[in-house]
């Protein structure tokens, strides 16, 4: 039996690679984060942040794709994804003001990495990619 590697191109590595570098990206503008694969029973957040000064704070799926196969890779958060994400963000809200203050306005961005790796891949931050959907 052969010993595996870690290898950047598969999938669990690569989303794990690829999230790295977004927060880095968005650490760099000055975003703090405040939580990392933060999950529910409706989904999973890959991260969330709160802007310079906490004016706001984004939660931010992150996409990686080898190629744009049929596509954006924005894309490939669907409308589903998208309502399962607002119900997960309005979970982690509801904590978030049990503990502290109202939570500042939230918006919902997706990093799209696209690219042989996620090292090399191109980066395009989307900010308000979607709304709230029930």
């Amino acid at each position: 039996m052969r010993s595996r590697r870690h290898d950047p191109r598969e999938p669990g590595e690569a989303g794990r690679a690829g999230e790295a570098r977004a927060a880095a990206f968005l650490a760099a503008q000055g975003y703090r984060l405040r939580a990392r694969n933060w999950h529910c029973r409706y989904g999973e957040w890959d991260l969330i942040l709160a802007a310079p000064g906490d004016r706001l704070w984004a939660f931010v799926e992150v996409r990686y794709r080898r190629h744009p196969l049929g596509g954006h890779t924005a894309a490939t958060v669907t409308p589903a994804k998208q309502r399962r994400l607002t119900l997960a963000a309005q979970l982690y809200l509801a904590g978030a003001t049990k503990a502290h203050r109202e939570p500042p306005p939230c918006r919902f961005d997706v990093i799209a990495l696209t690219g042989p790796t996620p090292a090399e891949a191109h980066l395009e931050w989307i900010r308000n990619a979607f709304g709230a959907l029930n």
